[in-house]
């Protein structure tokens, strides 16, 4: 079960529309070459969350013809993230950790991020993974949780 944001404010303490947070993450994403090269997209993002789809592809597989761990792990991670940064802007993450449910194979996967508690040093965020067969059925796969602690604008000038 995804849970909603528990403060939904931005920097400033105002809340942004989910308009602005969809288009700033959907070009964040077109800037990341792994999500380009796996073909992430960003279909929804605001107050908190964020839903990220990627259709299957059999240059991602392992060598059993399951989507890859990797790529599992990335796609819960930029979910997590780019919930969060909803809400607090640019970060980075500190921890992540993942567990596999059962074998990924469908034809699209859905990763839903949620974040859990927004605060000044660490920000918490969750994702489900969900796989997508040819009746729009979707199945929980995997899970990930992510701690990410936000970037001051000075540190992001090299």
């Amino acid at each position: 079960m995804i849970l909603k944001a528990t403060r939904p404010w931005a920097p400033g303490g105002h809340v942004t529309d989910s308009s602005s947070h969809l288009e700033r993450l959907v070009a964040l994403n077109a800037s990341a070459a792994f999500n380009r090269l796996a073909h992430f997209e960003v279909v929804a993002a605001g107050d908190g969350t964020a839903e990220i789809e990627m259709r299957w592809s059999d240059d991602l597989t392992q060598y059993f013809g399951y989507l890859h761990a990797g790529v599992i792990a990335a796609l819960l991670d930029t979910a997590c993230g780019f919930a969060a940064s909803t809400l607090v802007g640019r970060l980075t993450a500190s921890h992540f950790s993942m567990n596999c449910l059962r074998p990924a194979v469908g034809r699209r996967f859905v990763a839903k991020g949620a974040t859990l508690r927004a605060g000044r040093k660490q920000v918490f965020a969750m994702a489900e993974l969900f796989a997508e067969n040819e009746q729009n059925q979707r199945v929980l796969v995997a899970t990930g949780q992510t701690v990410l602690v936000p970037l001051a604008q000075e540190s992001l000038e090299r």
